[in-house]
């Protein structure tokens, strides 16, 4: 098959073929096991070879994907995968993403991608309506939270920039002094990622030295906070609030940050990227309080939105930041106007995938009140979880959950304290490799625990109600010695 040409009368066919296969995948996707190591990393390697001289054909092509391709992967689409926050596709977004593939917009620009442009602008007036925050602020679509963090950040050095008399976007930041950015322990690899590519630094991010050793309270945090800010001199500085940290779903306290940022000249941003989601509802929105007082905030659309991955969204209060930075035009791009908005104007990227259109449609599907629904379901569900392991004897509960992550390990009586470690470790790999439920391990409090999330529309009482009992399942076996731990 030397030219692609010569395939076109077989495009039905292979659409029709990936349907199908789509359609029996989805229905039996509740049912099936969240992972498993050992098959799938042997399916994978069914790919592999030279590049082919002529080409298979599209049928062959996508056999090989439909058999040992869906081997190899993972069911992320699942209810019972609780690794990493990941949520699924509700059936109007993976619809829409489809179409976003079959008409294969570059939502870049308005005259490329008029249905994708318009859908981006209602999308974000329709997520500052559902996260509550101020009309005003300008928004844009990302790939996800790490380019959100990007995007909002930079806005942010921007900001810290011109409070230096200088425009980074035009001059660079050569000359000028190292960017302040404090925040907590809670600050995700993500924000620090961005500020990397920023060239601000990770290393540059200081958390307030607190009087205690491992921590401190809310009030001693926010005491040292201050402090560093003072210390500052009234110069400007960037500070980072997290709403949702990844291993037990805590919160920094927002609102008495907001005060501090204000009042010391900082900007601050809010790291969201599934917390944000607690403002949608009245039995979570106090964990949230004092978001729509930040400068910047961001989230995860393919965390708790459910919508296809990958996609984010990036907020700032005041969007001319964002064109200052990614404002760049060439002779050949139009000139944007109010009401047909360029949006590679507002973000890294000037190839957009019209993601807006999974967005849109989610948002327009089940609107406020279904989002509200399954968050509080989530929440309740992350509770039912907690109670399960609070009511064991072979597991510990190391965080009551604030919203969707329930933070344990597993704690034997006849185990001693230093050998827990090694055998959640064991534990974990087991986990994956089992792969009826799928989380991983983290390190929590200096111990190694578990953080299963959820986030998937599908999961329901019958997914996280298998949690410990397969846990337990497999511990017993790795104390037994039938399971290795590698």
């Amino acid at each position: 098959m030397p030219d692609p040409i010569q395939d076109r009368d077989r495009l039905n066919d292979v659409l029709s073929q990936v349907a199908d296969a789509a359609r029996r995948y989805l229905a039996r996707v509740d049912e099936l096991p969240a992972g498993g190591g050992a098959k799938r990393d042997e399916a994978t390697r069914h790919f592999v070879g030279e590049l082919p001289e002529d080409g298979n054909g599209s049928l062959a092509t996508l056999t090989s994907l439909l058999t040992h391709g869906m081997e190899a992967s993972t069911n992320s689409a699942g209810p019972r995968f609780f690794h990493f926050v990941t949520g699924g596709s509700t059936p109007a977004a993976l619809a829409a993403d489809w179409l976003a593939s079959t008409l294969d917009n570059n939502a870049g620009v308005w005259i490329s991608a008029p249905l994708g442009s318009r859908l981006e602008q209602v999308a974000i007036g329709w997520l500052k309506d559902l996260f509550g925050l101020p009309t005003d602020w300008g928004g844009v679509l990302t790939t996800g939270a790490t380019m959100s963090n990007f995007t909002a950040l930079a806005a942010a050095r921007q900001w810290w920039g011109e409070e230096h008399g200088t425009n980074i976007a035009e001059r660079g930041m050569s000359g000028l002094p190292a960017v302040p950015v404090l925040g907590s322990d809670f600050i995700h690899a993500s924000v620090k990622k961005a500020l990397s590519m920023l060239g601000i630094g990770h290393g540059q991010v200081r958390t307030p030295t607190l009087p205690s050793p491992g921590g401190g309270s809310r009030s001693s945090f926010l005491e040292a906070l201050e402090r560093d800010l003072k210390g500052l001199n009234g110069a400007p500085a960037i500070v980072i609030a997290t709403a949702g940290e990844v291993n037990a779903g805590g919160f920094d306290p927002i609102g008495a940050m907001a005060d501090l940022a204000h009042r010391y000249h900082a900007w601050l941003h809010v790291d969201g990227a599934f917390g944000l989601f607690a403002r949608v509802s009245p039995v979570t929105a106090d964990l949230a309080e004092g978001v729509e007082r930040a400068d910047s905030v961001i989230a995860d659309g393919h965390k708790w939105l459910n919508v296809p991955y990958d996609c984010g969204f990036a907020f700032a209060r005041d969007a001319r930041l964002l064109n200052a930075v990614f404002g760049m035009g060439a002779p050949y791009f139009p000139t944007s106007e109010a009401d047909h908005p360029d949006f590679l104007y507002l973000a890294p990227e000037m190839s957009r995938r019209a993601r807006a259109l999974a967005v849109w449609a989610t948002l327009n599907a089940y609107g406020r009140r279904g989002y509200r629904a399954m968050i509080e379901r989530h929440v309740a569900l992350a509770k039912r979880l907690a109670d399960q392991i609070r009511a064991s004897s072979d597991f510990e509960l190391l965080a009551e959950p604030r919203l969707n992550v329930v933070c344990f390990r597993y704690r034997p009586v006849d185990v001693p304290e230093g050998e827990l470690d090694e055998i959640n470790r064991r534990l974990g790999q087991a986990i994956i490799a089992d792969g009826t439920v799928y989380f991983g391990t983290t390190v929590y409090a200096g111990k190694v625990a578990f953080r299963p999330a959820v986030a998937n529309w599908r999961t329901t009482e019958r997914d996280v109600d298998v949690i410990v009992p397969i846990a337990r399942e497999l511990a017993t076996r790795i104390g037994a010695g039938r399971l290795s731990p590698t």
